[in-house]
């Protein structure tokens, strides 16, 4: 695949965003190609993903933002990384802890009601992004119109899609949209490396993904990519503040959990004695509201009991990752930690024994993933040189075939740009439109996985059943964003469409979405080898009853003709059984009986061809 040649003229400036759920932060290469983080009007580098709209009408961004949580908890959002490229079918248990609320007619697109206005979390992101935009343009003394952003490795077709359209939104042109993961191995500089194999774990606010990375001669390359889009320390928040709402009630007889100014205060007072713990081995929770004040021990020994379940749900995807990458454990030379909650000591001790490595934490966890999208906003615009970064797709993708089974044109963790094209045919007689299903996921029936698109193919030549040739193309960018084609190889004619879906998996589907096809492997390929022996069923059915009009059926003796029927009526019988053996048994006994058959309609056909060549 010819790689795309990006102009940028006068190598105009490429900043890098990490567009996080709790902070953002954006960086760009300085003088002397070093990656740095851009600080903020107020100094920080950190802006806190958090959004408010004012009563006069004001949209406001960052640490004055999370200020008015307290005030103004109905005109605040925050955790909108969340939300991106999802139903709200799927998100309903976190919109019982925020404070904001969904607009109505909300079933497809989230919008998202703030004061008397309503916003979609693309629009959200892009005051954020454009808060970030803003720093940057201060900072460096010129516009800032592209940019680099980062994704959860885990992310699909759809949030990834929601942030690009963001980025959109606020004016600028994202270049490319590269994994939190690999962002940081960039950071580390592991491009040094000669050789070597390096895990990156990152637990952020609100996604964990893991990655398993192969460096060979300055080139990135992601073995595989594993995760949950429902995970972070926005879970580990929650589960305190749950603990914190109790014990209020308890001790005050009022249940504050429906007042948004009450929760966000404790919110902030819970997330500052959880910071605490990483340090000290002991601290308080302390919470004042209306005259009444809360206050709760809280020791490293109970804080890690209360979120053990919480650190052992990133390990399982940790285990898949390395099976997917086919490397044992031994082989790993390096591991690396990303996201604010990996400074816990428990994260971290969990990590060093899954992977019998100390980690790396040099560099500040909450930072790492913005130098490293400024080291490739760096390589695409030219500044830095002599790098190559390759991306997966975590999910397989394909098309329906006859018989409803899947026929997977880009596989799991295949590298990124990635394309590929297969030929199909057509099933009946003079078709003129063929249906293209466009599916991601690992089982091998199209009802198990997860269906990205349908169009049609119109107008294709009416051949026979098998002469037609549609060739179907899959084309994934940088980004991760699917295009697809299907071609009438005879006639030219070609339609194609960009897999943009409203919104994404629902929580349960993304963690289930590998597991269940690894559980279910004997099961599904047992039902992929019925399905396909229908579909050869189908076939020899269809010629069948098609020869049996041809004047050849009529030479056959009485026995042949009733041979014919009884082994195709033992074949109907057999058809919708699930035994894929006895079907192919009775389509090969069908298939015997009528090969004289097929001889004399060869012979016809061939006589009167004959017959009508002048010599």
């Amino acid at each position: 695949m010819t790689p795309i040649q990006i102009d940028f003229g006068k190598q105009e400036r490429v900043v890098g965003i990490d567009l996080g759920t709790t902070n953002s932060l954006v960086g760009y290469m300085d003088a002397a190609q070093h990656p740095s983080v851009i600080p903020g009007e107020d100094g920080d580098k950190l802006v806190p993903s958090v959004v408010t709209l004012t009563r006069k009408g004001d949209v406001i961004v960052g640490n004055k933002a999370r200020a008015a949580l307290i005030d103004e908890p109905d005109r605040t959002v925050y955790s909108i990384k969340r939300l991106m490229g999802r139903g709200a079918g799927d998100v309903q248990e976190e919109l019982k802890l925020f404070p904001f609320r969904i607009a109505e007619g909300s079933e497809s697109v989230i919008r998202i009601q703030l004061g008397e206005r309503t916003f979609t979390p693309p629009e959200i992101s892009a005051f954020i992004l454009r808060q970030l935009k803003k720093n940057a343009e201060a900072f460096l003394g010129e516009p800032v119109t592209k940019a680099v952003v980062t994704v959860p490795a885990y992310f699909n077709d759809a949030q990834r899609q929601a942030t690009k359209d963001a980025g959109r939104i606020a004016g600028m042109d994202v270049l490319r949209l590269v994994n939190e993961p690999t962002a940081a191995a960039l950071a580390y500089g592991l491009d040094k490396r000669r050789d070597g194999i390096v895990a990156v774990y990152d637990l952020g606010g609100g996604t964990f993904d893991i990655s398993i990375l192969k460096l060979h001669d300055g080139i990135f390359e992601v073995l595989a990519t594993n995760g949950d889009t429902h995970l972070g320390g926005d879970d580990i928040d929650n589960r305190l503040i749950h603990i914190a709402l109790e014990d209020v009630h308890s001790e005050w007889g009022k249940d504050i959990s429906h007042y948004g100014d009450a929760v966000q205060t404790l919110r902030r007072a819970v997330i500052e004695a959880k910071e605490r713990l990483s340090f000290v081995p002991a601290t308080n929770i302390e919470f004042a509201y209306k005259g009444k004040k809360y206050q709760r021990e809280i020791t490293r020994e109970v804080f890690e009991k209360l979120i053990a379940d919480i650190v052992d749900r990133t390990l399982g995807p940790c285990r898949n990752c390395i099976k997917d990458a086919g490397v044992a454990v031994e082989q790993i030379d390096e591991v690396v930690l990303v996201g604010g909650s990996t400074r816990i000591p428990m994260v971290r001790n969990a990590v060093e024994t899954l992977f019998r490595a100390k980690p790396h934490t040099d560099l500040n966890p909450d930072e790492v993933v913005a130098l490293g999208a400024a080291v490739q906003a760096g390589i695409l615009s030219g500044t830095v040189e002599n790098q190559l970064l390759l991306d997966v797709t975590p999910l397989s993708l394909g098309i329906e075939t006859m018989g409803g089974v899947v026929s997977k044109l880009i596989h799991r963790n295949s590298t990124i740009p990635a394309s590929a094209t297969e030929t199909f045919t057509t099933a009946v007689d003079g078709q003129r439109n063929v249906l293209i299903h466009v599916l991601q996921g690992e089982r091998e029936l199209a009802k198990d996985n997860r269906s990205l698109a349908r169009f049609d193919l119109k107008d294709i030549d009416p051949l026979p059943a098998g002469m037609a040739r549609i060739e179907v193309r899959f084309l994934i960018d940088a980004n991760g964003i699917l295009n697809v084609t299907a071609r009438d190889a005879r006639t030219g004619k070609e339609q194609s469409v960009d897999i943009k879906p409203s919104y994404g998996l629902t929580d349960e589907q993304v963690e289930a979405m590998i597991s269940e096809s690894i559980d279910r492997a004997e099961e599904d390929f047992r039902a992929r080898q019925v399905a396909e022996a229908r579909v050869e069923a189908d076939r020899i059915l269809a010629a069948v009853d098609k020869a049996k009009q041809n004047d050849a059926y009529l030479d056959l003796t009485d026995q042949e003709r009733n041979d014919i029927t009884r082994a195709l009526n033992e074949l109907l019988v057999v058809y919708h059984s699930d035994d894929h053996l006895l079907i192919r048994a009775k389509i090969e006994q069908l298939n015997n009986l009528t090969m004289k058959l097929a001889e004399n309609m060869i012979n016809t056909a061939v006589s009167s061809a004959l017959k009508g060549t002048k010599i």
